[in-house]
């Protein structure tokens, strides 16, 4: 059979079953996951039917996630997963949790074990392309930076030329305080460690003056010492790590919803929707605060959901600014400035496309 003939039979009407087949088989061959072929269910039916959520979460993450002696779950990431299970099936505590870490997180979500992972990793290219997963959007701005005692009275890193550092050896973290110091023309003494937990220690001792990781990381560590207060995360951030939902790939309305979820967290406080103002909001003459609340426009009805789908997942669970200000923000033990993570009109990188 030639090439040519082989394309003329595949399209023709009575040859659709040995189209689904080949591409069943050209699918199988080239690695991608099964959701991506013809015939499957999606993750919103899958959702529906098992009538909750499952999202992979990583355990012990003060903050993020973590797990009450009574068995309840709390963090951002937490809160993220009820905000899209409030979305899809209008109940925000309708969500399973199964526990992942980093070596078989993209795994158990390709496996379908999983719907998604709401802040598994950072973006980048290799994960995005090459793992069989999708990286929704971005969700919380990370990156390496640095603890200090206020006793020292900084303001800048730039400030601390010929510190000693603690560090965790053979990580991401030394090679980055390397670059950002020898760039500078800095001196530095380095202080190393082969575990995080000894890096944090020799910092608490005192036998070092800055300790270096992520800002999320030196924040649940700050938390942890005899006296928080007494210790400030400098300004400066010397990496950028961009984490958010992750899903996995061939299913485009999932992609949405997910996507969308992130959007209008970050829209609701944008437009001064807060899950305690809500509902005084529905005789509100701005176009856009109704859409949002379902009244103008169905925008939930593209993506299988319902029309106030917005809605609920704010009023049950609220905006960007209060999941952030109860789970890590000032409201909470990790008393993390807003920074990149505060909306653009505030000096921060979140913006929200138009829901409409």
């Amino acid at each position: 059979m030639t090439p040519d003939r082989q394309t003329t039979d595949l399209a023709h009407p009575r040859s659709q079953g040995a189209r689904g087949l080949f591409l069943v088989m050209a699918a199988a061959l080239m690695g991608l996951p099964a959701a991506s072929t013809a015939g499957n269910a999606s993750t919103l039916d899958e959702v529906h039917t098992r009538g909750h959520l499952v999202c992979g979460v990583t355990e012990g993450m003060p903050g993020f996630a973590a797990v009450a002696a009574d068995g309840t779950w709390a963090g951002f990431d937490i809160d993220f997963c009820g905000a899209v299970a409030a979305a899809v099936l209008g109940r925000k505590d309708a969500v399973k949790y199964r526990v992942v870490s980093s070596a078989n997180r993209f795994q158990v979500l390709t496996s379908g074990e999983v719907d998604l992972l709401p802040r598994a990793s950072a973006r980048t290219l290799s994960r995005d392309t090459e793992y069989g997963v999708r990286f929704v959007g971005t969700l919380f701005h990370d990156g390496q930076g640095f603890l200090v005692r206020r006793g020292h009275a900084v303001a800048s890193v730039l400030e601390l030329s010929g510190a000693s550092v603690c560090v965790m050896t053979g990580t991401s973290a030394e090679r980055g305080l390397e670059t950002y110091f020898q760039t500078r023309k800095m001196r530095y003494q380095l202080v190393a460690s082969e575990k995080w937990v000894d890096a944090a220690k020799a910092y608490a001792d005192g036998a070092c003056t800055l300790l270096t990781g992520d800002i999320t990381t030196l924040a649940a560590e700050r938390s942890r010492l005899v006296n928080p207060a007494e210790h400030v995360i400098l300004p400066e951030l010397i990496t950028k790590e961009m984490l958010g939902p992750v899903i996995r790939q061939g299913d485009e309305q999932w992609f949405s919803i997910v996507r969308w979820t992130v959007e209008a967290l970050i829209a609701a406080e944008e437009l001064g929707i807060t899950s305690q103002g809500i509902e005084g909001l529905r005789s509100s003459n701005n176009l856009d605060v109704r859409r949002f609340l379902g009244l103008e426009a169905d925008l939930g009805q593209p993506m299988g959901l319902s029309r106030d789908w917005s809605y609920q997942l704010v009023k049950q669970g609220g905006n960007y600014g209060e999941l952030f200000d109860r789970n890590v923000g000032s409201r909470s033990a990790l008393a993390l400035e807003r920074g990149l993570n505060n909306l653009w009109t505030r000096g921060g990188l979140l913006s929200a496309a138009p829901l409409r």
